[in-house]
């Protein structure tokens, strides 16, 4: 049976509406029923900036979809008017619809009603500002689905993913949270995501913190004192683990084929590794909650939004994750 998978446009302001139609115009997703959370008004902005026509079927809610219907279910929200948003600058007022809208699919799927939740490029800034007061949607995502526990952003591109022993704080707050107990929670989260996604037992490299491993204690000891120790026990709990490897080389072995997935200390330490490498074909995904959450690893582009060239490259990628990672955690 396929997965049906919940797909919200995006911050309106954005590329968010443009690159949607896009990836949705590249076909039927594999072993997916995508279904629209958008107001029409929106989806109509995305048409026209992406320049073709989706073959549509309004419906008022989950139940009434007709699984033999070849169009796409359009759940209209009637929540958003883009002529009132603007386009190209943070808006609250867009956030605040983007958060409403991302609560409403967070319930369908908490009801079981949905099998992913996937989303557009949204604005952190104006998502807070819209009344959503977290660090980032990730927080968002735990907060509504009463997660208790570690997850994590994970960055998946065609060569490997990486994920993140600290994410969205500043790099001197960062440093500070980099404990045993944190890298040991990012490690078995990379193994049983990667598990789920790749369907065998994965390869995964943990980058070191310091310059070039800290040289032997030279430029730090946290790898002899801390990480080292740290991945001796969590391989010997029987996960492939290698590491603490200096970061200036560790993505050229991911990409190379050498791990499938990375485990970084902190955020830019992947980040610019992954979007180096697969920008228009990377996707974010929230791991370890109990529903499937995926996204372009890109943001909302301001500077473009509205000029119809948009990559859609990373939203279908974003789509079709989304049904893998729902049909293997059924």
């Amino acid at each position: 049976m396929a997965a049906r998978i919940g797909l919200m446009l995006g911050d309106a302001t954005g590329i968010g509406p443009e690159v949607a139609v896009k990836a949705l115009a590249a076909g039927p997703v594999p072993n997916a029923r995508v279904v629209l959370f958008a107001d029409r008004r929106v989806l109509a902005l995305g048409e026209r900036e992406a320049g073709t026509t989706l073959k549509l079927r309004p419906c008022n809610g989950l139940d009434g979809i007709d699984e033999a219907d070849e169009a796409i279910p359009l759940i209209d929200l009637a929540n958003a008017d883009p002529a009132e948003l603007g386009r190209g600058a943070v808006n609250p007022a867009s956030g605040r619809i983007v958060g409403e809208t991302l609560s409403r699919m967070i319930d369908e799927a908490m009801a079981g009603r949905l099998d992913a939740v996937c989303f557009a490029p949204l604005n952190k800034k104006a998502l807070h500002d819209g009344g959503f007061a977290y660090h980032d949607e990730h927080q968002m995502f735990a907060a509504l689905t009463r997660h208790q526990g570690f997850f994590g952003e994970m960055n998946v591109i065609p060569a490997f993913s990486t994920f993140r022993v600290t994410s969205h704080v500043s790099l001197r707050e960062a440093l500070g949270m980099i404990t045993p107990e944190r890298i040991t929670a990012a490690v078995a989260l990379a193994n049983a995501t990667l598990t789920r996604m790749l369907g065998r037992r994965p390869r995964i490299g943990v980058a070191a913190l310091n310059p070039h491993a800290g040289e032997n204690g030279l430029f730090g000891r946290d790898e002899i004192e801390m990480i080292t120790p740290t991945l001796e026990t969590i391989r010997a709990s029987g996960i492939d683990c290698v590491g603490p490897i200096p970061a200036d080389v560790i993505f050229i072995r991911a990409r190379d084929g050498g791990f499938d997935g990375v485990v970084s200390m902190y955020h830019d330490q992947g980040q610019i590794a992954t979007k180096l490498l697969g920008f228009n074909q990377g996707v974010t995904v929230t791991a370890g909650l109990n529903v499937v959450f995926t996204t372009p690893a890109h943001g909302t582009a301001f500077d473009i939004a509205g000029k119809g060239v948009a990559d859609p490259g990373a939203m279908r990628r974003a789509l079709e994750l989304a049904a893998i990672l729902a049909r293997r955690a059924a």
